[in-house]
């Protein structure tokens, strides 16, 4: 392929970057950039081949080449990302496409995309999560909250908006290392079923909770949440729904349905989630979350909680605390990234970079979203009358208002 036909490609390319103010520049120093634009930063293209790849399959091979050092970020990695989101808020063909041929979660391939994304070892998440290994969104109810802080607001947060009673009964389906089921259990006095398919988080989560001397409260089992049995007062599920995948919604719907008792019961579902119903990015579901999937509000209300006669009772947005919550991480995974390397290699090295400060993009954006639910059975009285126990939190400060990128 000759220099003016690589040329044209680039300008191409170009001309959907122009709006994000990303200038990008082949291996040989051109770009057709605007010379006198100010520019967020830069896209260096090392080779033809990562060009045509990228310009067009942007959300497959953007990922593949960043991540194989064949294009880099010249500048700030986070606002030329976050310009970049901006510009694919509306899905396009392609993944409009793959809505319809998106694989089923069955059991034994949620085992192993579980097995793909958190057995990777428990010393890898814990040189950049916060102390008590929570892999999900933080509430920061105060500005100057840190994240070990913020971790255990949510928490709190989770467990107010369940108006959860000494004695009573909690399933909790996908656990991760168990620091909710540990907390319900030791703060609220009630016993917690948690379920995960990790063994690596499994084993973490029992050897945590025989050493706080709560191995009588909590159960924690390896197993898929649609074989949970019994009748439970809440069911709770943090950061587990983008992994069921909609063709196995109904199954969710049964096993809430069952477990739960109708007259007194209630659950929250806390999720990553879309505005529009659009795929997880390409790359991020064959690297990073194999089987991934955000589902719209109305996909869980419809699919999810109809089918099981429940009622909405609360829905929160929280996204700009998620992205609040991956600037912290990205920060961390950026001090222990040497160590990263000589474990994982430059490859993984630079995916999971692109894929924390990507995330924190997406939802600085609003490309991602990121609900809370509260639901209770038809037939079952409300847990409260108003929102105000849900955010009182023994004389905290009062929440601010979280907007910019200045507040991440």
């Amino acid at each position: 392929m000759t220099g003016w036909l690589h040329r044209w490609l680039a300008s191409l390319l170009q001309r959907r970057l122009v709006p994000a103010r990303v200038r990008l520049e082949l291996w040989d120093g051109t770009s057709a950039y605007p010379a006198t634009e100010p520019t967020v930063g830069a896209l260096v293209v090392d080779d033809p081949r990562t060009l045509r790849r990228v310009l067009f399959n942007p959300h497959l091979y953007f990922g593949e080449a960043y991540m194989a050092g064949t294009l880099k970020v010249r500048g700030e990695l986070e606002p030329v990302l976050e310009a970049i989101s901006r510009l694919s808020l509306i899905p396009t063909r392609r993944e409009q496409v793959s809505l319809h041929v998106l694989r089923a979660n069955s059991l034994q391939r949620a085992r192993q995309n579980v097995h793909h994304h958190y057995d990777l070892g428990n010393d890898f998440y814990a040189g950049w999560l916060d102390t008590q290994l929570l892999y999900t969104c933080a509430y920061f109810d105060h500005p100057d909250a840190t994240l070990e802080e913020a971790q255990v607001a949510k928490m709190d947060l989770v467990c107010r908006k369940l108006r959860l009673q000494r004695s009573e009964t909690v399933i909790e389906a996908g656990c991760g290392w168990g620091a909710l089921a540990l907390h319900m259990a030791r703060e609220f006095g009630v016993r917690v079923k948690a379920f995960n398919l990790s063994r690596e988080q499994i084993a973490y989560a029992r050897s945590r909770a025989a050493r706080e001397g709560l191995a009588s409260h909590v159960e924690f089992i390896e197993d898929d949440y649609r074989n949970v049995r019994g009748e439970y007062d809440a069911f709770v599920s943090v950061g587990m729904l983008e992994h069921v995948g909609v063709k196995h919604y109904r199954s969710l719907a049964d096993v809430i349905s069952r477990v739960l008792r109708r007259t007194c019961g209630r659950g929250l579902l806390h999720f990553i989630g879309r505005d529009i119903p659009r795929p997880l990015n390409a790359w991020i579901r064959r690297r990073i979350f194999p089987g991934g999937y955000p589902p719209t509000l109305a996909e869980v209300a419809t699919q999810v909680l109809g089918p099981a006669r429940l009622s909405i009772l609360d829905v929160e947005n929280l996204r700009l605390h998620y992205a609040r919550t991956l600037a912290h991480w990205s920060r961390r995974f950026a001090d222990v990234s040497d160590q990263v390397r000589a474990r994982y290699g430059e490859e993984f090295r630079r995916a999971w970079e692109l894929y924390l400060v990507g995330s924190e993009a997406a939802f600085a954006t609003g490309s991602l979203q990121l609900f809370q639910v509260v639901f209770a059975p038809m037939e079952a009285v409300p847990p409260y009358w108003t929102r105000a126990e849900m955010y009182a939190n023994n004389g905290a400060r009062a929440p601010y208002e979280l907007v910019g990128p200045e507040h991440r």
